[in-house]
């Protein structure tokens, strides 16, 4: 009985107690709450405990290509140049083969510079050539064959006189024409050739050349080399030359004719090589022989 009323008791007193706990086991989170915020923190901690991941390596830095060459033939480029296009438009252009230097005559207008010991080197070429020692020895056959009453004498002393005579005038002139006045004025002693040009042009051309040229740096300048070189080596002759007349008209006479044979030698150069297949043979054989013709007025003195 006793067991009955305590019963009764709670019962009668467990309304006023659980109004005033309401609130607060409403704030108190449930065993799967409690459960999905452990799971959330336990995934929030391995997350925040992965190590950081590596950072991409660095792109490729592309190969710059080649400077590519300004000039002809590999030269380096101008280091005050710096617009591309202006290094593309110098990379395309051809590649020029050079000439011989030491050739008589050129093709070209390219200027090639020679130092004065190049030039010396040209001049002594010019004479010691075996081409012009041929004709040299010809002429002086040719001289002596026609008049064997010259002052050189008959037979080969005359034959040997008109020869060493004839190459110290023509070293005279290669010494005066092709070495010291173009040294002297930095003018270029080669003969260049027009060979894609008109007739005309390149007569015109051949003919002019005898009283302008080109410089060392390719500029126009008078052609002192050939103006000079023909009186001086006429007054030079007046002094060694067995036989020559050395009076005034005659020098004037010879120098006259030197002057007259220069387009003509021009000429010859300048054509010449267009159809001759043995080019330098011919063109020093005519051309020794205008100057043996210019120098002493004719085959001989």
């Amino acid at each position: 009985m006793q067991g009955i009323v305590t019963v009764l008791a709670l019962s009668l007193a467990l309304p006023s107690i659980s109004a005033p706990l309401a609130p607060l086991l409403a704030q108190t989170p449930s065993a799967p709450a409690l459960a999905a915020q452990a799971t959330s923190s336990v995934a929030g901690a391995t997350t925040d405990a992965k190590p950081p991941s590596p950072p991409l390596p660095d792109a490729p830095v592309p190969a710059s290509p080649p400077k590519s060459a300004s000039g002809p033939c590999g030269a380096s480029p101008d280091a005050n140049s710096s617009s591309a296009a202006s290094t593309a438009a110098q990379a395309r252009k051809p590649c020029l083969s050079l000439p011989n230097p030491y050739a008589r005559f050129l093709d070209i207008s390219v200027p090639i510079p020679l130092t004065p010991e190049q030039k010396a080197h040209l001049a002594f070429d010019n004479v010691k050539d075996p081409f012009n020692l041929i004709t040299i020895a010809g002429t002086s056959a040719v001289t002596i064959g026609i008049n064997a009453h010259t002052a050189y004498g008959p037979g080969w002393k005359g034959f040997g006189r008109n020869a060493g005579y004839s190459l110290l005038q023509d070293a005279t002139g290669e010494f005066f024409g092709t070495f010291l006045i173009p040294s002297l004025a930095h003018q270029d002693p080669r003969y260049r050739r027009m060979p894609h040009a008109s007739i005309p042009r390149r007569t015109l051309h051949a003919i002019s050349q005898t009283v302008i040229t080109q410089s060392d740096d390719g500029a126009t300048m008078p052609n002192y080399g050939a103006l000079f070189t023909t009186p001086i080596s006429a007054e030079l002759s007046n002094l060694y030359v067995p036989g020559i007349n050395g009076n005034g008209p005659s020098t004037v006479a010879r120098i006259a004719i030197g002057y007259g044979t220069d387009p003509i030698d021009n000429l010859i150069i300048e054509f010449l090589p267009d159809v001759a297949k043995h080019v330098r043979i011919r063109v020093i054989f005519v051309q020794r022989i205008l100057n043996q013709v210019s120098r002493s007025g004719g085959f001989g003195p």
